[in-house]
């Protein structure tokens, strides 16, 4: 979608940035105390590049996902994907998940980007385009690198999130019951409308946490 702007536009929008502090895992107030979920992908390495096949540029499908370090009191997971250097005062939204299984886990390649979530209890929420669904990597060409965090919450047992939550609904459960956190950072970018970029894949081992 965004492809097709022009490259001149995305350079003019070079310092429009929403910035790592404005992302969810940075707005809770990560209490004292509050555990360290690691979050890893064996599609990237946190803080490189993912690879096309994930983005819009490719099949768009969402990566796959492990993580470890789920407290026991938590009764469900929350990821929340965020773009932190959208051109917009706040991280543009490409995923929000809850219910997932209150425990150590994974999501296999595809499975926010399918239509039946590949079985998953997941309740899906709404991204920045106001749709129940994954939204790939899709960066201004000329911006430069942009910064997409992966941020999962362990959250203690509450009031149920509506069919479709948005982002500030979850930011406000997270902020009374968020439990631990962890953050998988992937950059992208897209030099111009006619290049496309492929990056490198591997198995790795990732530090997770809040971005900082």
């Amino acid at each position: 979608m965004l492809e097709k702007l022009p490259e001149a536009l995305g350079h003019a929008l070079r310092d429009q940035r929403a910035g790592l502090d404005k992302l969810a895992c940075e707005q809770i107030g990560l209490r004292g105390g509050m555990g360290a979920i690691e979050v890893r992908s064996l599609a990237f390495a946190d803080h490189a590049p993912i690879p096309a096949l994930y983005t819009a540029d490719g099949e768009g499908r969402s990566p796959p996902l492990q993580w470890t370090g789920v407290p026991a009191a938590a009764t469900q997971l929350v990821l929340v994907v965020e773009d932190a250097d959208a051109p917009t005062p706040q991280p543009l939204v490409h995923a929000i998940a809850c219910g997932l299984p209150p425990e150590d886990g994974a999501l296999p390649e595809g499975a926010l980007s399918e239509d039946d979530h590949r079985g998953a209890q997941l309740v899906l929420g709404r991204n920045s385009y106001l749709r129940a669904s994954w939204l790939p990597p899709d960066p201004p060409p000329g911006h430069g690198v942009h910064r997409y965090a992966f941020q999962l919450f362990a959250v203690a047992q509450g009031a149920a999130f509506s069919d479709t939550p948005g982002r500030d609904e979850v930011l406000d459960a997270l902020r009374e019951r968020a439990l631990a956190s962890g953050c998988l950072i992937g950059t992208y970018t897209r030099p111009d409308g006619s290049q496309k970029v492929d990056a490198p894949q591997g198995v790795v081992n990732i530090e997770g946490g809040p971005a900082a």
